[in-house]
């Protein structure tokens, strides 16, 4: 099944010259919706990971379903505040200003084999802060995984780990 019909296109979203890559006509399409992650967990499952960590907020649907599907457990990288209990963080810049993100101190062991989800890899920036944050607790990022991917963005680029795209974009 060719997935890329299931990914709805909005102009001008969030703001003017931007084109957005909706994933919830993908996510409302059972069928499409399986076979997305039926691909992801093929990939993922190659390299027997311990845990899956996903990213806010569109990230966490698909990483819960790659656990789920893999049998293992998954994790959240949230921003600031959003998670209870002790969490490690990590600071990253942005083109304009600064962010940070989070993720629970018991979340990871040193040496544990991850793989980070989100459901896009536009520039990168917060998926190699998240892969800094996962190192920061001694974990081996071994691939970073997303539905889709804006490849005229260069993203892969700057990750700092290795990428599995189901569907790439060139404009």
């Amino acid at each position: 099944m060719d997935l890329k019909p299931h990914i709805r296109s909005i102009p001008d979203f969030p703001k003017p010259g931007i084109l957005f890559y909706d994933i919830s006509t993908l996510l409302m399409h059972g069928p499409a919706w399986k076979i997305a992650i039926d691909l992801l967990a093929k990939e993922i499952g190659k390299i027997n990971p311990d845990r899956i960590l996903g990213i806010e907020s569109r990230g966490f649907m698909v990483a819960g379903a790659l656990a789920h599907s893999l049998g293992i457990g998954f994790a959240m990288v949230r921003k600031k505040n959003k998670l209870p209990g002790p969490v490690v963080s990590y600071k990253y810049t942005l083109e304009y200003g600064e962010d940070m993100i989070e993720i629970q101190a018991d979340a990871l062991k040193p040496g544990q084999k991850v793989v980070i989800v989100d459901d896009l890899l536009a520039t990168g920036g917060t998926m190699s802060a998240a892969v800094a944050l996962a190192k920061k607790l001694g974990a081996d990022v071994s691939l970073t995984a997303y539905l889709i991917e804006l490849s005229f963005l260069k993203g892969r680029e700057k990750v700092g780990a290795p990428v599995f795209s189901l569907m790439q974009y060139d404009k």
